[in-house]
């Protein structure tokens, strides 16, 4: 009874925090696997239409932007950075600092959004979107044309997904931010900062295999 009482963060179910915080990183764990098999088939099916139609996908990929895919990049490893610094924070009592660093990982998630709107708007400017209105005019060659919006099918279902998974993070660090400003968490008890930290890490560590995947390989280069 004293535990629970002088650990307000720990659950009825559980015997002390050593056991719930192994219980929710188990748990967190077994939910990330299937994220890994949901991503690794999506990552497969790509490989095998690359490997069937190189040229078509070549060519695709050089309608993206590196320059917003790079930038993207970065500000998702700064949000990584960001979000382990709050971590960090947490372990040695400051709230306030935890706050701060939640704070700049949601901005951060944000700025990845709306450039990857941006992008998006494009797309559909550009014609590039498949369904209807897809525009095959922009790819040269026959055999590219017949398959370009394969390329952005998988495209848009690849980075899709991504961004759902980020806007779910977003909400997540929400409700982390509003919670740590009440007092839920110490230095003792940041279990749920962790397994937080643990799914953005995941979430840039996806990209970090989109972005080359779509946007630099197979590309052509020209000199500027």
């Amino acid at each position: 009874m004293s535990e629970l009482t002088s650990n307000p963060g720990l659950a009825h179910h559980f015997e002390d925090l050593e056991q719930q915080h192994e219980s929710m990183t188990l748990g967190m764990w077994a939910f990330l696997i299937t994220e890994v098999m949901f991503f690794g088939g999506l990552f497969t099916l790509y490989a095998i239409y690359r490997w069937q139609y190189p040229d078509a996908f070549s060519e695709s990929s050089n309608k993206l932007s590196v320059l917003q895919g790079a930038g993207n990049t970065v500000v998702l490893i700064g949000s990584s950075l960001t979000m382990a610094l709050s971590i960090w924070r947490a372990q040695h009592g400051d709230m306030r600092g935890t706050v701060r660093y939640l704070v700049a990982t949601l901005l951060l998630g944000s700025v990845f959004l709306v450039v990857k709107g941006f992008e998006y708007s494009h797309k559909f400017h550009d014609h590039l979107v498949p369904g209807a209105h897809f525009d095959v005019s922009q790819f040269l060659m026959p055999e590219t044309q017949a398959h370009g919006a394969l390329f952005f099918s998988l495209y848009f279902a690849m980075t899709g997904m991504h961004a759902l998974h980020m806007v779910i993070g977003m909400v997540a660090l929400l409700i982390l931010i509003k919670r740590v400003r009440r007092g839920r968490y110490s230095a003792e008890n940041y279990s749920a900062l962790e397994l937080m930290g643990l799914y953005w890490h995941f979430v840039d560590i996806v990209w970090i295999f989109l972005f080359p995947l779509l946007y630099l390989i197979g590309r052509t280069w020209t000199p500027a």
